[in-house]
């Protein structure tokens, strides 16, 4: 099997904060075999791709992304699409993904399990496309965030199975497991996007969550919660979940939780972001407009505290969201640094921390000698400029070029 070694100008590896210069990584089938110094005389008949002039990473991780959706103004599409159609659609989305360097997303739920559909035909070589980590369908409440706000009578327009006890809760866990979702998605406090709700309101009870992430929990399987109200954020890490989406609303006490428990956040600043800027042409509703203004507010603040209390924070950026597109979800680096991480960190939080977050941390969020060949490329160095994140020059995924 012939060998490829990447001439990498710098080279972040994710292990660490380190960055270093001229670095060869040489990898054979889909696995990296080493890392090491460049020395031209040791190339020998080797593919040799040249990134001497590019800052080298490994392969991205999205950990919040919606393949079924890609920056609508609203949601109307959710009524009017079959998951056949969502899969299709969904494929082109997450395509993009993988050009922008992102290998691996986690999606957080999708229509008819089409994430599923996708993430299997990725799997078995059908369609390229980044390793995909699915939800399945998301778990609501009747009138919760995910559930239809389309008047009675009008099928569809949900991405979410509605529950409105403990026992549904855990029925709709297993039949989410049963048909091939990686993980458990509930919806603990209202949203933006969803008309009607409030992003501080807890809306699935403690023991409707618990049941669920009992399912989860006993399976050895992770969980992720849709969490912007402190109450609700509070009540799901006490029901055992394993990251907060959002988490825009969270309180002292929720902070010193997520640090005591282990808890994971995937912070998203760039979902509410986009619909204050474009919320401020008249583009979006006004009531979606000042949701994300109220989340967004003292999100950057609350950052910052949970930052210096050393609480897991990974890299998600909702993608999909209004006016928030696949392929351009980049910009989240530079709102993270905006919020007090250091542009290492936030490297760190789309790579090591993600793949922990994950449990793949065995094979992908590093470049080392065993691990899956996921290699990604930027013009410009992010150290100096974080913009450089938005110019993605090169993608290897299981040690496939993709983009060159």
């Amino acid at each position: 099997m012939k060998k490829t070694i990447i001439k990498c100008g710098w080279l972040f590896r994710g292990t660490d904060e380190t960055v270093e210069k001229d670095m060869a990584v040489t990898v054979e089938g889909s696995r990296i075999v080493s890392v090491a110094p460049w020395k031209d005389e040791e190339s020998g008949d080797a593919q040799v791709i040249d990134l001497s002039d590019k800052f080298v990473t490994p392969g991205l991780i999205d950990a919040h992304v919606h393949v079924n959706m890609n920056g609508e103004p609203n949601t109307d599409s959710l009524a009017k699409l079959t998951p056949a159609e969502f899969t299709l659609l969904s494929m082109v989305n997450a395509q993009s993904d993988l050009m922008a360097g992102f290998t691996t997303v986690r999606d957080e739920g999708a229509v008819g399990f089409s994430d599923v559909a996708l993430r299997n035909a990725i799997n078995a070589g059908l369609v390229a496309g980044p390793r995909m980590f699915v939800s399945g369908v998301a778990i609501s409440s009747t009138g919760g965030h995910g559930d239809s706000s389309f008047a009675p009578g009008v099928t569809g327009g949900t991405m979410a199975s509605i529950v409105n006890s403990p026992d549904e809760a855990r029925k709709a866990a297993r039949y989410t497991f049963k048909y091939g979702a990686d993980q458990i998605k509930i919806m603990a406090t209202g949203g933006v996007m969803s008309f009607g709700d409030e992003p501080g309101a807890p809306e699935l009870s403690y023991e409707e969550m618990k049941a669920a992430l009992d399912i989860a929990n006993s399976r050895g399987r992770i969980s992720s919660a849709h969490a912007h109200g402190a109450e609700g954020i509070k009540n799901a890490i006490r029901a055992g979940i394993t990251s907060i989406e959002h988490g825009m609303l969270i309180d002292d006490e929720g902070m010193e939780m997520m640090k005591e428990y282990g808890t994971y956040l995937i912070p998203t600043i760039i979902a509410a972001y986009q619909i204050v800027e474009f919320g401020k042409t008249g583009a979006l509703a006004p009531w979606m407009v000042e949701k994300a203004a109220l989340c967004l507010e003292n999100h950057g603040e609350h950052l910052k505290k949970m930052i210096d209390l050393g609480v897991n924070i990974g890299f998600g950026t909702d993608c999909g969201t209004c006016f928030n597109r696949h392929g351009e979800q980049a910009l989240e680096f530079e709102l993270m640094t905006r919020c007090g991480f250091t542009p290492i960190q936030t490297l760190l939080a789309a790579t090591k921390v993600n793949a922990r977050l994950l449990k793949w941390d065995d094979r992908i969020g590093s470049v080392e000698e065993g691990k899956l060949a996921d290699i990604a490329a930027f013009d410009g160095n992010p150290l100096e400029d974080i913009k450089a994140m938005t110019r993605c020059a090169f993608v290897m995924k299981d040690g496939v070029v993709y983009r060159q």
